[in-house]
């Protein structure tokens, strides 16, 4: 037990330096005690494996800020556990009530991009794709396999060789430094 608690902690010490093995070392040896927490809680399978891919991007971005007296596992079942009430939150927030007799009929519009419109697409696509060059190159691949290549999650598991749960917090990590990209460049 020792042994196993002087690993983690010197895994989440290079993980703070930013050292990739440690981060999927840190994902496999608690993704299925953060998973069953949080399917324990939800009793939905789709909801727990969303929930506990979010808890690790947000344990790994904020990895820095973990204080060793605690317990690592307990720290990544207190964000779970933050990200669960805050989803509760969100859906209460979400509830909408129809009052009888006051349906609108609503104009359909049509789907099919406009010439401007389709210039536009290309425009964005063309700036979007110089985003992407800026990030590393596996976060590109990873980013290329799932929106340009449409490929499934165990289709990218498959070509990469690597665990499904890997490739989610990757693309997961992929989008967040793709959107600090972006938002830098509104500055």
């Amino acid at each position: 037990m020792v042994k196993k608690t002087k690993n983690i902690i010197n895994s989440i010490n290079k993980a703070k330096e930013g050292d990739e093995t440690s981060y999927t070392f840190l994902l496999n040896m608690f993704w299925k005690d953060v998973y069953r927490f949080i399917l324990n809680k939800t009793n939905n399978e789709n909801e727990a494996e969303d929930l506990t891919i979010r808890t690790f991007a947000k344990a790994f971005d904020k990895i820095a800020t973990f204080n060793e007296i605690y317990e690592f596992k307990t720290w990544l079942f207190s964000i779970a556990n933050n990200l669960l009430i805050d989803q509760l939150r969100k859906r209460k927030t979400e509830t909408v009530s129809i009052n009888k007799g006051d349906f609108e009929a609503y104009k359909i519009e049509d789907e099919e991009p406009s010439p401007a419109d389709k210039l536009i697409i290309e425009q964005n696509l063309a700036q979007l794709l110089a985003f992407i060059k800026q990030l590393k190159p596996h976060y590109q691949e990873i980013i290329n396999l799932r929106f340009f290549q449409e490929m499934s999650y165990k289709e990218m598991s498959k070509e990469l060789d690597e665990p499904m749960s890997n490739i989610k917090v990757k693309l997961l990590r992929a989008k967040k430094l793709l959107a600090e990209i972006i938002n830098a460049s509104k500055s």
